[in-house]
C-alpha cells in the first residue's frame, strides 16, 4: 500500500438489478481508478437492501463481492461501514468480498489529519421515527429473530418496509431528513474536533465547514449513485469530489 497515494470514499450506491448502468460503473471504478489507492471506504448502502449474507450465493451479489475481492487482492484494501439499507452484512460477506467491516462512526488518520467517518444517519436526530427504527433492527436480538425466518420471507418483509418508508418520506419536511446542526457538533466534539468529517445516507453532496469553540472541522457529505458514480479523493494535497461518467 503506497503511503502517499489517495484514499477513496464512495457511499449509497443502492445496488440492484434494476440498475445495471451503476452496477457498470462500480465495476469500472474498482477495476481502474481505485487500483492502487491507498485505500477505499464504503460509507453504507452498498446495495438497495441486504436480508443476509445467506445471500450470498445470488449471482448478482457473487458478482459485487468478487470485484471487491480483485481489488483488495490487488493490493488496496477496502472498508465498510453499514447503512440504513444493508446493516444485515455480516462475517460471511465480509470473507467473500475482502473487506473489514467497521464501526460507526470511525476514526482514522490520513495524511496528518484525524478523519471521522460515518455512515450519517446517527446524525438524522430531527427524524424521531426513524432513529426509533433504527434502534430495534440494530439491536442483536432482533437480528437473530429476523435472520431465523426464511431468506424469502426476509425479502418480502424488508420489501414491504422500503415501501412504507417511501410513503412515509413524502410527507416529511426535507430539513428533518438532513443531519441535525447539534448531533453533528456533539459528535465532533466526542472525537476531541476531528478535521475531517466524512459521511453519506443524505444524499446532499456537499462540503461545509464547522468551527465550535475555536476548532474548524470540514464535513464532506457524498454522493448518492442513483443517476451517476461519484466518490470523493482524499489525498495530501486536500479532497476533491469527482463525479463518474
Amino acid at each position: 500500500m503506497n503511503g502517499t497515494a489517495p484514499t477513496l470514499f464512495i457511499s449509497d450506491l443502492h445496488l440492484c438489478t434494476s440498475r445495471p448502468r451503476i452496477t457498470a460503473l462500480l465495476l469500472k471504478f474498482l477495476s481502474g481508478m481505485a487500483r492502487g489507492a491507498r485505500a477505499l471506504y464504503v460509507l453504507g448502502d452498498l446495495f438497495e437492501y441486504w436480508a443476509g449474507d445467506d445471500d450470498l450465493a445470488d449471482p448478482f451479489h457473487q458478482e459485487i463481492c468478487d470485484a471487491f475481492r480483485a481489488l483488495a487482492e490487488s493490493g488496496t484494501p477496502v472498508a465498510l461501514i453499514h447503512g440504513n439499507r444493508d446493516f444485515l452484512l455480516a462475517e460471511k460477506f465480509a470473507h467473500a468480498s475482502g473487506m473489514a467491516i467497521l464501526n460507526d462512526p470511525h476514526l482514522i488518520e490520513l495524511y496528518g489529519q484525524r478523519v471521522l467517518l460515518s455512515h450519517g444517519d446517527l446524525l438524522c436526530t430531527d427524524d424521531i421515527e426513524y432513529q426509533k427504527f433504527r434502534l430495534q433492527v440494530r439491536n442483536a436480538d432482533w437480528q437473530q429473530t429476523f435472520l431465523s425466518q426464511p431468506l424469502a420471507a426476509r425479502k418480502t418483509q424488508i420489501e414491504a418496509l422500503r415501501m412504507r418508508s417511501e410513503s412515509e418520506k413524502s410527507h416529511k419536511a426535507e430539513a428533518i431528513m438532513d443531519v441535525n446542526a447539534d448531533a453533528v457538533v456533539e459528535m465532533l466534539r466526542r472525537y476531541d474536533h476531528p478535521e475531517l468529517l466524512i459521511h453519506g445516507h443524505t444524499h446532499r453532496p456537499g462540503m461545509h465547514v464547522i468551527e465550535d469553540n475555536g476548532r474548524i472541522t470540514t464535513r464532506w457529505v457524498l454522493g448518492d449513485w442513483y443517476e451517476t458514480g461519484n466518490y470523493l479523493r482524499v489525498s495530501g494535497d486536500g479532497c476533491e469530489a469527482i463525479t463518474l461518467a
